[in-house]
């Protein structure tokens, strides 16, 4: 143990160029890599692999056989300066795998605070995670996927690259999606994923109440269930929006999407 309580088995190799935060545990045969910046109050278990670039924040628990900050799994890719970078308090279970960005993308791969990441989830390069997710077992994220604040994944689920999920969405278990999927809607499973409803048992879980929730189902009925053109859709939702922020978000999010929507 160091004078910062920093504790690293015998058999873990940490880099003379890593640096370490205050309180910092590295269980046995771990690989700290150069240019990786661990945060204060970190837990690293056996047999994890760390490659810089990567700024990791504090809190973090990395329970074990994990790879972070690996080269971006992108053939374009040829060694060029990308970094990880993760946030605070965030668990990520076994098997976990986190790659780094790329200069054709973002240059980063981002995820955000609060996050749990369940065993053999795998985010690619240049995705961005909010905060307060669930990713189960074998979520796979693609390139350049964004994922919302308190989105749940269910296991064997995931998204084409360049998807976008938005806030506060659910994407059942084995649901695969490859459109943008808007704030508060829920995705069946079963293969290639579809709207669902929306996730009002999440909503309710957070605090929305029930005339919030109703306001939110009136306006996924606008976008998925009145057969209407998208264009008269965001007329409607439009107007809709004038009171309520929800239903704004909802609008704001289809707006700025540049694949097609999950419809």
């Amino acid at each position: 143990m160091s004078d910062t309580g920093t504790r690293i088995h015998p058999t873990a190799l940490v880099s003379s160029a890593a640096r370490l935060g205050v309180n910092v545990e590295i269980g046995p045969y771990a690989i700290v890599g150069p240019d990786v910046e661990i945060g204060d109050n970190c837990h690293i278990g056996p047999y994890s692999r760390f490659t810089g670039p990567t700024r990791i924040g504090h809190d973090n628990r990395f329970v074990g056989h994990i790879a972070v900050g690996g080269d971006p799994q992108d053939k374009k890719y040829n060694g060029e300066r990308t970094e990880l970078v993760i946030g605070d308090r965030n668990t990520f279970r076994e098997f976990v795998t986190l790659n780094r960005g790329t200069v054709t993308g973002i240059g980063a791969t981002r995820i955000g605070n609060d996050n749990w990441m369940l065993a053999y989830t795998h985010v690619a390069h240049d995705c961005i995670v909010g905060d307060n997710c669930v990713f189960s077992n074998n979520t796979t994220l693609a390139g350049h996927v964004t994922v919302g604040d308190w989105v749940i994944i269910s296991g064997f689920a995931g998204a084409h690259q360049f998807c976008r999920l938005g806030a506060h969405s659910f994407l059942a278990m084995g649901a695969l999606v490859n459109g943008d999927v808007p704030p508060y809607t829920m995705v069946g499973g079963n293969s290639l994923g579809r709207p669902r409803g929306i996730n009002s048992e999440g909503l309710k879980r957070r605090g929305f109440d029930s005339d919030r929730i109703a306001t939110i189902k009136r306006a996924y009925r606008t976008l998925y269930s009145a057969g209407l053109p998208l264009t008269e859709a965001k007329a409607q939702l439009a107007q809709q929006a004038e009171a309520s922020e929800d239903v704004r978000l909802m609008l704001e999010f289809i707006d700025s999407s540049e694949r097609p929507l999950l419809r």
